[in-house]
């Protein structure tokens, strides 16, 4: 079977577990599965209190990603090194994220829940933690912006659930 329908049944399943996981808190939330840029989800609350959530899963303890959609990078084709210049701006940094690692078994699912923002400091720690020590120098090709962010770096945010309620409770 190809990657991409793997990476796609992937996303569906991170979709689907997420929904599940709502709807155990009260909640209830309908997909778009991949039809909506920025977001995945509508979740909407008894009161129709409703929030925008984007859904994110893998099968490993990493979530592939851009280092260039997260911070600003200068390659210096003579030098074929990278150079870390800042953070980028990001749109919509306040955008709730669902981070499901999906496990062999259901019930072996992890759900972290936090805002976008703090996707960029785990993607922005995860790369220099990986580029520093080379010097930014990438082994095979200077040019690869290949970045993934890790279950580890954001374990903090396991089964934040409360993101969520909070952020419905505040709509008017």
């Amino acid at each position: 079977m190809s990657s991409g329908y793997s990476n796609a049944y992937v996303r569906q399943i991170g979709e689907y577990l997420a929904c599940a996981e709502l709807a155990r808190q009260r909640l209830f939330a309908t997909s778009f599965t991949g039809n909506v840029p920025e977001y995945d989800l509508l979740v909407c609350n008894d009161k129709m209190n409703s929030v925008a959530v984007q859904v994110k899963a893998c099968t490993t303890d990493s979530w592939p990603s851009t280092a260039t959609d997260w911070m600003e990078i200068e390659i210096d084709e003579k030098k074929r090194r990278q150079k870390y210049l800042h953070k980028r701006k990001i749109s919509n940094k306040d955008l709730i994220y669902i981070l499901v690692a999906v496990g062999k078994r259901y019930g072996e699912d992890r759900f972290l829940i936090c805002r976008k923002s703090d996707v960029q400091e785990a993607c922005i720690l995860s790369y220099k933690r990986y580029m520093d020590p080379k010097k930014w120098v990438r082994p095979r090709n200077y040019k690869s912006l290949d970045n993934r962010y890790h279950l580890a770096d954001l374990a903090h945010f396991e089964n934040n659930w409360a993101l969520i309620h909070d952020s419905l409770n505040k709509k008017v």
